[in-house]
């Protein structure tokens, strides 16, 4: 029996994109970003923090504040991008 070229299957092509690109990397980083995020919060109950204005002391808050303050630059950002873009046109005078 003769395997015709369409049907033969193709051999494996070596990925020529970059690692960071590849879902499987992506998947790995995201779950090493958690670890570590969670081992700082919890290394808080080992580590005593003197907070100097008592709400900086709780459990979390640094990276409570942390991602509240991500969300609000980007908030911001988006804002000042509504308030300085040019229309498309702007250049083809």
């Amino acid at each position: 029996m003769k395997v015709s070229e369409e049907n033969s299957p193709q051999p494996k092509q070596p990925r020529d994109d970059h690692w960071l690109v590849r879902p499987a990397t992506i998947r790995m980083l995201w779950i090493a970003f958690i670890v570590v995020l969670a081992v700082t919060v919890l290394a808080q109950l080992v580590i005593s923090i003197k907070g100097y204005f008592g709400v900086d002391g709780w459990l979390g808050f640094a990276a409570v504040f942390g991602f509240l303050s991500c969300v609000a630059m980007v908030l911001v950002a988006k804002g000042l991008g509504l308030l300085i873009k040019r229309a498309e046109s702007y250049y083809d005078d």
